[in-house]
């Protein structure tokens, strides 16, 4: 009991040491906490003045450095702004582009609306400017002095141009437009400005175009009257590919340079490029139809040439022209129409001509061979080499309406059968010509008051035609326009005409030596005087007119054939009448002997270009001097 008394008391102790210990320690902080509160309220004034100090100090240099980047930034709008006024410079394009680009995006992102009108304005004044740099880039590229040599060579815009105008076209193709920034206050005027420097770069460019092909044209249209049908055609089949070379190339140099590239802006730039272009082509053809239609029998294988050309380039020129364009009107095609209405009226206008041709003559008719049996011949030989177009140009004139007055109406067609093809149709059409063209040669001969030299004058045509057409054809195609009852009326007439041409010549000879009614000495000295008379007649005549002057084996066979007509029949009444002893002297009234006729016979058909003729011709000429004519 008494330890735990004493460690009770001792506990007490301590307790009460300790709760000494804690009042001695509460009294202290007590006296530090009012000791702190005094010096808080004594060090709070001089916080409180130092911390809006610093805060003050922050203000000011925050506020400096705000004016700072004000000051820099006017300074670089001023700087930009007078780029911007000055326009791009010789190698600063990109540095002008950038300055651009920069104010696009002030625009695009939290300008307010002062700031904006101003910098939209100097946005559209740089546009304006790089526009204006285009089209003259566009301008130096379409300048010089074309290259005018024999044949075309197109020029390419210059390299170093292009090279300049790429990066250029790059930035104009990104301007704010009304469809992509439909609220960039610039973006109309910019957009009216792109459409008149696109309207512009097609001027230019087609101006240019026409100016490099511009003396080609005048060279076809001068040339035209002067060349053959089929180079003329040629010519303005040369001009038309041109042409379109000229604008497919123009048309991918659009695609690449212009600023505006939606598909409407490229079709009517493209039209604008174009016309001056179309109009070189319509001036070119409507002088050629002018040309045609002056003289169509003349320029009838222009008309033909012109129609091929033009057929053989529509494709291209829808492809090329028309579609890319969007053009309502198709030149080329409204042209071929032109031509083939003139083709059409060429077929039956050209027989007209032929017929006409027989009642044309005046005065004593030529025994060569005449202009329209020249012209005819030429035209039938012309006609393979426009095979192409005169075959479906019949198909569609209709089979026979190329008769005009013999009961065909021309443009009536002609019903459709199998049998009516083009081959069939042109053989048709060619034996018109051949019928018609030989009728007239009868006419023509009829029509000759001296009936000798009219058969001379039909043996030498219808000869020409046969010769030309089939026996020594210049175009080995010809034969083959011909049908057989074509070709029959060329043989069966040379061979009547051939006939005709002895019967006149040579049959009033042999008709005074076979009458053999009167068989007195008196009736006999007048049937050689009568004779050598007519012979005298004959010999003379072909002085005058030769016979088949282009057939040598011909003039050798009708030489020939003469020489067998009337050589043996004088050679039989020599005989018979010198043993009578008709006269006592007979060599006054047998002038020649058979060998000396046969030899001056022979003489008509010889060539007298031979300026030194041979020796044989060398004794027909004394012949001819004893017969009283020379050459």
């Amino acid at each position: 009991m008494d330890d735990e008394t004493a460690e009770i008391e001792l506990l007490e102790q301590n307790l009460n040491k300790t709760h000494q210990v804690s009042q001695r320690m509460t009294s202290i902080l007590s006296s530090f906490d009012t000791r702190l509160v005094k010096l808080e309220k004594s060090i709070l004034p001089l916080y409180t003045s130092t911390q809006q100090l610093t805060r003050r100090a922050k203000n000011i240099e925050s506020a400096l450095m705000k004016i700072d980047e004000i000051a820099s930034y006017q300074e670089g709008i001023a700087a930009e702004e007078a780029l911007i006024l000055r326009g791009p410079q010789q190698g600063q394009l990109q540095d002008y582009i950038e300055v651009m680009q920069r104010m696009n995006v002030t625009i695009a992102f939290g300008a307010t609306d002062g700031g904006a009108r101003e910098t939209a304005r100097l946005i559209e004044t740089g546009a304006r400017k790089l526009i204006h740099l285009y089209t003259k880039l566009v301008a130096e590229g379409s300048s010089g002095t074309p290259v005018n040599g024999p044949e075309f060579e197109p020029i390419p815009f210059p390299p170093a141009v292009l090279a300049s105008l790429h990066p250029l076209v790059d930035f104009l193709r990104r301007l704010p437009l009304p469809s992509t920034h439909p609220s960039h206050p610039a973006a109309p005027a910019i957009q009216a400005a792109l459409k008149e420097a696109q309207k512009g770069y097609g001027d230019m460019r087609g101006a240019w175009s026409k100016k490099c092909l511009e003396v080609y044209g005048k060279r076809v249209s001068e040339r035209a009257s002067s060349v053959d049908g089929l180079v003329a055609g040629h010519d303005f089949e040369k001009l038309v590919q041109n042409i379109m070379d000229v604008a497919e190339d123009e048309y991918h140099l659009l695609t690449e340079l212009a600023p505006l590239i939606a598909p409407a802006m490229i079709a009517s730039t493209y039209t604008t490029l174009l016309n001056p272009l179309i109009s070189l082509f319509s001036n070119t053809l409507s002088s050629l139809s002018t040309l045609i239609k002056r003289s169509l029998h003349r320029y009838t294988l222009h008309a033909l040439a012109l129609y091929t050309a033009l057929n053989g380039a529509q494709s291209r020129w829808d492809e090329v022209v028309w579609r890319p364009a969007g053009r309502k009107e198709n030149e080329l095609k409204d042209g071929v129409q032109t031509i083939r209405g003139l083709c059409q009226r060429s077929f039956p206008e050209f027989l007209a001509d032929i017929k006409m041709a027989a009642s044309s003559s005046q005065g004593e008719l030529s025994t060569g061979v005449i202009d329209i049996t020249i012209s005819t011949v030429e035209y039938l030989e012309r006609l393979p080499e426009v095979r192409g177009a005169v075959g479906p140009m019949l198909l569609s004139l209709g089979d026979g309406n190329w008769k005009m007055g013999e009961g065909a109406q021309v443009g009536k067609k002609a019903p459709r059968t199998t049998e009516i093809n083009e081959q069939t149709i042109l053989e048709h059409f060619t034996f018109d010509i051949v019928n018609m063209i030989v009728n007239t040669l009868q006419a023509l001969s009829k029509s000759n008051k001296r009936p000798a030299f009219g058969s001379i004058f039909l043996l030498n045509n219808v000869s020409y035609l046969l010769t030309r057409l089939l026996l020594k054809p210049k175009h080995p195609e010809i034969s083959g326009l011909l049908s057989k009852p074509a070709q029959d009326i060329l043989r069966s007439n040379f061979r009547t005409a051939k006939a005709a041409y002895f019967d006149s010549n040579f049959s009033p000879l042999l008709q005074t030596l076979g009458d053999d009614r009167d068989k007195s000495k008196s009736a006999t000295k007048e049937k050689f005087t009568r004779f050598f008379d007519l012979f005298d007649e004959v010999a003379e005549r072909h002085h005058l007119a030769r016979v088949l002057h282009d057939d040598d084996q011909g003039r050798e066979t009708v030489a020939d054939e003469a020489v067998k007509l009337v050589v043996p029949s004088l050679q039989k009444f020599i005989q018979k009448n010198l043993g009578k002893e008709f006269s006592k002297n007979p060599k006054k009234y047998i002038k020649m002997s058979a060998e000396e006729v046969e030899s001056l016979i022979k003489s008509f058909y010889l060539d007298r270009d031979n300026t030194v003729p041979p020796p044989a011709e060398r004794a027909t000429n004394n012949l001819l001097i004893q017969a009283g004519w020379s050459r």
